[in-house]
């Protein structure tokens, strides 16, 4: 489904649901002025195109006692590699976001830890390690001025 295909309606569901993923269809149908079948249907074809690929519980990491977040840059000595880096990374719970990027390095991780110690482990004992990473360059976070999903306008 490209954005041409999505209508008005489209553009406010997705701008409710992206605000609160938990909003009722009901309540979501009273806003656009449709029935809730239709906003389950029209729900469930954004789901099956691809736009829609989920809804999940938002934790704030400082909440549970991850108090680090850092951007990790890392190189692979080996493009080929790629995609064994990559599995890799993704078996560390600590790494919750990676990214392919353009530039000087190859990979941009976004890592929460529990304080500078356990960040060090996680660096010098987890990416560090892993087969291909070549170098890494890291940024701590000092604090969060915002997060927050793509923007939807109601109509565009």
């Amino acid at each position: 489904m490209s954005r041409s295909e999505l209508d008005s309606i489209d553009h406010r569901i997705l701008s409710l649901l992206v605000n609160d993923a938990r909003k009722p269809f009901l309540e979501i149908a009273r806003e656009c002025g449709i029935s809730g079948a239709a906003i389950h249907q029209r729900v469930n074809k954004l789901e099956a195109s691809g736009v829609i690929t989920g809804s999940r519980l938002l934790v704030k990491p400082s909440a549970i006692g991850m108090g680090v977040c850092a951007f990790v840059c890392v190189s692979i000595s080996e493009a080929t590699k790629y995609h064994e880096v990559i599995n890799a990374l993704e078996a560390v719970p600590e790494v919750v976001e990676c990214h392919f990027i353009t530039g000087k390095y190859s990979l941009l991780l976004k890592v929460y830890c529990k304080d500078n110690d356990h960040f060090i482990d996680v660096l010098l004992h987890r990416i560090q390690t892993v087969p291909y990473v070549q170098e890494t360059e890291t940024m701590i976070a000092l604090d969060t001025a915002f997060e927050r999903q793509v923007f939807i306008k109601d109509s565009l």
